[in-house]
Order: C-alpha cells, then sequence, then structure tokens
C-alpha cells in the first residue's frame, strides 16, 4: 500500500499512544493566538495537516505562568480559558486519526518582560544574548511555583483532549537554562555539578508525571548541542538524556538543536545542507531506547525514509516541509511524489514573518493561516467559464494560470523567454541560492497536470492579445534592474546584477560592488563573482551588508562567508557621483568625502522597476485585464505567487 515507504507510514507507539506514521507536524510559533488563547486559525490551521496526512502533530509552546510572556501571542496554557479552544482543535485534528501533542515551555531568560510588565525568571542573572533583558534570579519558591504551574497547565491539556504533552527543554527554555553551564551559574541544590543543573527538570517532569498519570502520554523536546563554547555538548546531554529515560517518566525525546547564540541552526536556511541536525538524533539513539525524533530541514519523504531505515530516528519532524505543503503525507502514501510542493527553506514568509511578530505564512502557499478560505479542497469552479491569457510565466504567471485552469477556464500562458520561471531562473544563480529554482519546478509540476497551453519565446503585443480575442488578461510581466539614480552610473564599464549573474558582463578581477538592496541580490551576487575568483569590495549607505537578511536567519553565515572569501566592506557610504570608475561620496555619519577607485568595473544592486509597459497599452482594450507580482511594484517572491494565486481564484 506505501510503495516505497515501508518504515514512514508504519505506526509508532509513543508510551500508550499509537501514532499511525513517522511524519511529525513538529511545534513552531505561528502568532495566531488571540487575547493569549488559542484562535480559530489554530483550529482551521493544524486540522489541514492532519487532513493532509501528518501521524502527529505538536503544538506550538504553550506558555505555563504569568513571567513568560516571550512573544506577544503566547498562549497561556495556566489559563482555564484555554481548556474549551483545546478541545476543538483536538477534535479538529482527530478527526483524521490524527494524534496531537501540547508542547508546554517557560522561556526563562529569553523572553521580553515588556510584555508582561513582569520581570524575566531565570536558574542566574545572565542575560539572553538576543533579548538582553537581565532577568531575575529564581528564588526556591519561585522554583516551586513554575513547577505548580507546570502541573496546572498539564491538567488543562489532559482536559483538552491532548493525546500528550511535551516539555519543552530545547533552544528556548527554563529548563534548559538550568541544565546548561552556560546560563546556570548557581551554587545551591540547582547548580554547579550536572545532578544539582538537572534537579530542576527532573522535578518538572515527575510533577507533571504525577499530574498526567501513568497512561498518558510525556515526553521532552530537548536541545542536543548548544553548538557554543561553556554550553552542552552532545556528550553532556547524551548523559542527560539517560538520567530521564532511567527515571521511567518520559516516553520520548524529540531533539532540537542550538539557541539564540546561533539561532541560523534552529531553522537552517538553504545554505544549511538538508538534514543537517539528523547525526544528533543518531547519537542519542546509540544511548536510550525511547523513540527519537528527528528534525531540521528534512522536506522530503524519501529522504524521511533513509533516515529511519537506517535507523537514525524513528519519528521525522517536517515542519516547514508542510507548511508549504499540507498534503505532503497524503501524497508521498499515494506515490504522487511530483505534486509535492518541496520547501526550499527561503524562510521569508516562515521565520521570517514570526521574527518581525507577523502572522506565520509561507512563500509557495498563500493559504497558510487562511485555510478556512483557502484551505485543501477549497477552489471553487468558476460559474462562467472563460478564455484567460496570462502573460509572463515567473512564480505569479505561472500560479495565476494553474488556479485558474484548476476552476475550470481556458488558459494560454505566454512567455517570452525559451523556460519558464521569470527572476527566479537569475536569482538561482547567486551563491547558494540554487535551491529557490525549485519553487519553479513545484510550479511547473501543479500544471503538468492541468490543461494550461504554454507557449516559450513568444513576447506578447497588443495586436496578439486583439487577435485572441480574451475575455481576461493577466499581465505577469514582471520587473527590470533599476538604473542608479546619481551622474555617471551608465558608464561603459558599470552592470547591474542580471549582467554580472548572467555572464553578459566584461568585469575584470577587481570589482566595487554598490548595494542598495540589502538582500540575497546584492550578498548572493557578490559572494557568485567571489566563488568566480574575483575581488570584491561592496560599498553600502547601510549601517551593514545585509540589513534584510536578518529575519530570515540568513546574516550570520552569510557575511561569515564573504568575509572569509575576502570581501571587503564599507558601510554608511552614501554614492553620489561615478566618474569612469571612481566613485565619490560620503559617510552618511561622519559627512566625510571619499573617493573610491583602482577597480576594473562596477556592479549595481539598486533593486527592480515595474516592467508595466505592456499593462499600460493594454488598460481599456480587453474586457477584464489585472496586473499581478512586480509589474504592479518590485517586490518578494511571497507577494508575486499570493497575487497570482488571488487573481486566479478571482477571476
Amino acid at each position: 500500500m506505501h510503495g516505497q515507504f515501508k518504515f514512514l507510514f508504519s505506526p509508532l507507539p509513543i508510551g500508550k499512544t499509537i501514532v499511525p506514521n513517522r511524519i511529525c507536524f513538529s511545534s513552531h510559533l505561528t502568532d495566531f493566538a488571540e487575547n493569549n488563547l488559542p484562535s480559530e486559525r489554530h483550529i482551521y490551521y493544524l486540522a489541514e495537516r492532519a487532513k493532509g496526512g501528518a501521524g502527529l502533530i505538536i503544538t506550538e509552546e504553550q506558555s505555563v505562568h504569568p513571567t513568560d510572556h516571550a512573544y506577544e501571542k503566547l498562549i497561556d496554557a495556566f489559563n482555564p480559558a484555554v481548556v474549551p479552544r483545546y478541545r476543538r482543535i483536538c477534535n479538529a485534528v482527530h478527526e483524521y486519526e490524527t494524534k496531537i501533542f501540547a508542547q508546554l515551555n517557560h522561556n526563562g531568560a529569553q523572553g521580553d518582560g515588556s510584555n508582561s510588565r513582569l520581570p524575566l525568571w531565570a536558574p542566574s542573572p545572565v542575560p539572553d544574548v538576543m533579548f538582553r533583558e537581565v532577568p531575575k534570579e529564581m528564588e526556591i519558591e519561585d522554583i516551586r511555583e513554575v513547577i505548580e504551574y507546570f502541573c496546572r497547565s498539564a491538567t488543562h491539556v489532559r482536559e483538552g483532549g491532548f493525546d500528550g504533552i511535551e516539555l519543552q527543554i530545547g533552544h528556548s527554555s527554563l529548563i534548559r537554562q538550568f541544565l546548561s553551564p552556560l546560563s546556570n551559574h548557581r551554587s545551591d541544590e540547582y547548580g554547579v555539578s550536572l545532578e544539582n543543573r538537572m534537579r530542576f527538570a527532573l522535578e518538572v517532569i515527575a510533577a507533571v508525571r504525577a499530574t498526567v498519570g501513568p497512561e498518558f502520554t510525556l515526553g521532552i523536546r530537548l536541545c542536543a548541542d548548544e553548538m557554543i563554547p561553556g554550553g552542552l555538548t552532545l556528550d553532556d546531554t547524551k548523559e542527560i538524556a539517560r538520567r530521564f529515560e532511567a527515571t521511567g517518566h518520559i516516553d520520548f525525546l524529540d531533539l532540537s538543536l542550538a539557541t539564540f547564540y546561533n539561532l541560523y541552526l534552529v531553522g537552517g536556511s538553504m545554505h544549511t545542507p538538508l538534514g543537517y541536525a539528523v547525526p544528533l538524533a543518531a547519537g542519542m539513539k546509540e544511548v536510550v531506547s525511547l523513540p527519537v525524533f528527528a528534525t531540521g530541514r528534512i522536506n522530503d519523504p524519501v529522504m524521511a525514509e533513509r533516515i529511519l531505515a537506517d535507523g537514525q530516528a524513528d519519528m521525522i519532524g517536517m515542519v516547514r516541509a508542510q507548511i508549504c505543503d499540507p498534503e505532503l503525507a497524503n501524497k508521498a502514501r499515494d506515490g504522487r511524489l511530483e505534486e509535492i510542493r518541496y520547501c526550499v527553506a527561503d524562510n521569508q514568509n516562515c521565520y521570517g514573518r514570526i521574527a518581525m511578530n507577523k502572522p506565520i505564512g509561507c512563500i509557495q502557499n498563500p493559504a497558510v493561516g487562511h485555510e478556512k478560505e483557502q484551505g485543501i479542497g477549497l477552489i471553487k469552479p468558476a460559474s462562467v467559464k472563460k478564455k484567460v491569457i496570462v502573460i509572463g510565466g515567473g512564480p505569479a504567471g505561472l500560479r495565476a494560470a494553474a488556479i485558474a485552469a484548476q476552476r475550470g477556464h481556458q488558459v494560454t500562458l505566454y512567455e517570452k523567454q525559451a523556460k519558464l520561471g521569470g527572476q527566479i531562473n537569475i536569482a538561482a544563480l547567486g551563491a547558494g541560492r540554487e535551491e529557490f529554482a525549485a519553487v519553479i519546478r513545484n510550479e511547473e509540476n501543479q500544471l503538468k497536470k492541468l490543461p494550461v497551453a504554454i507557449v516559450l519565446n513568444k513576447e506578447v503585443t497588443t495586436e496578439l492579445v486583439r487577435e485572441q480575442q480574451p475575455d481576461a488578461v493577466i499581465v505577469a510581466t514582471g520587473s527590470v534592474p533599476k538604473e542608479c539614480p546619481v551622474p555617471g552610473a551608465d558608464g561603459p564599464k558599470i552592470f547591474n546584477v542580471w549582467q554580472a549573474l548572467l555572464g553578459q558582463a566584461n568585469l575584470g578581477n577587481r570589482i566595487l560592488f554598490i548595494d542598495n538592496d540589502g538582500h540575497h541580490q546584492a550578498t548572493a551576487t557578490a559572494e557568485h563573482l567571489v566563488d568566480l575568483g574575483k575581488e570584491v569590495f561592496i560599498l553600502t549607505s547601510s549601517l551593514f551588508v545585509g540589513t534584510d537578511l536578518g529575519p530570515s536567519q540568513d546574516l550570520y553565515l552569510t557575511r561569515q562567508r564573504l568575509l572569509q572569501k575576502g570581501v571587503t566592506f564599507t558601510p554608511d557610504f552614501a554614492v553620489m557621483e561615478i566618474k569612469g570608475l571612481e566613485v565619490h561620496g560620503f559617510n552618511v555619519y561622519s559627512n566625510e568625502w571619499q573617493t573610491f577607485s583602482g577597480h576594473d568595473s562596477i556592479v549595481l544592486a539598486m533593486g527592480n522597476r515595474a516592467e508595466d509597459s505592456l499593462y499600460k497599452t493594454l488598460k481599456g482594450t480587453v474586457k477584464e485585464l489585472y496586473r499581478i507580482g512586480d509589474c504592479v511594484a518590485p517586490r518578494k517572491i511571497d507577494m508575486a505567487i499570493h497575487e497570482g494565486e488571488k487573481v486566479g481564484r478571482a477571476i
């Protein structure tokens, strides 16, 4: 029945809970809470992944105590009002025979007291590297209170209909802070030795187990390696895991990696290898007999099957993979691998939106958070079938064509280049951005099962549109590089990033790179040039190179790679004039003027401008005219796909 997935679709006993398959939709923040309670969006979001075939769902962290309000929209598990809302979530998930655990957590020092107007509580007054707020060192009565609140929250979870509890001892956790010598500087019975540093964790686990009883499934999410000098190592956590298992109180180990010191390892971007944390799970399985969960850039059921077959883990966490495609499990089980929309770990709408205190999204799946209206099976047939022309085969046009065709319209897609993809084909040439091209492969695979006529190498004119006499025209002609608005920026040895990436520029060896972008367009192009053996010097008027890469977890590794490859950074510099290959400008803070010279060429990353000329000539000449994506205004891929989906559903 399950074809090549003998292990992935086999049941797994976890304590007294039998999970129907080994695909887990693991814990992650959503920012969907309302008044710190689960919302209707939670119900539809989680039920969508259950409907899509996930065997197990673990909720985002549920806060156990008023001092833990790390994020504005955390759910307060200690509030009795959560219970009826928990029941609605669990009932919706159980409808598809999927099991669901609730994750309970206290973030400790990794929080923000301005949300609760209370001091942060932690084992020691050590500020977190990201939040930087000095916490209060917990007194013994504080420790007792938090344990009692864990139990109160566990009672609500059990009453709410969950199948189990996961205690967070991972990358953001008060319990981990007690375990780690990096954050625990206590000299009492909760500090110094490993036995003492484990005391709080063991007391929480024992108290929660006593609260929920022996039949209820209870496990932990454990940070397997803090990946920072002075922190917990894999050898340390192996010993900790042995001792946890020896208590007989826990039923599984779900592993995480790193802390806020190295957040780029928690949710690795496409610059991070696929399955990068699997060796930690394999190491943990050497010392415990409990089921071990692996996660971290596992986006492919074939990879997941191999991990299970090799005995490296017992359960596979596929978070972003199922955010991107909620039906991944069902498609894999049915052998429809080509139909899976594979996650590329771009992180702009998942980690990126959460980092900016916005509800979670996905660049490829506009339905995230809107499953009630746009979920599986909710594309409605058009009441009037229309002849539709889509102009432009980039991400916006491809999505519009697919949705319109699914609704029953007669769709023809025109692309002036020899292949589909638009700007994605150029962006994927940037260093480390090759995986981005999978977005287009995903879109093309959706079109393969639809009656969309695709015409390549054809530039659409107003005459062609007039000849075709369509009922509706969707213009998705994208954007082109913007010119640099300073005197002399149009010289013969001055190029844009497209020319540099496509090999259309005679660059020479020494390149002055002017970054007015702050995103991958600049950094990935600069790194591509260095990888070709060029010597690159980057100027930017921003505080630092890569200013927009922080939310997607790309900033640290990008800067590290560029610096290690010898790229020179000059921030805070405003370019005012270019004379030949001499660049004149000033420091935006000191106002000191400076000239940069001695380079063979200049590459400009200025952002883009809309290519909307065809739209303007067609305006008023066709029955229905739409424009979507960059030809409206140059933005990122998420908006292109969102607008393609929107117009496809509305036309």
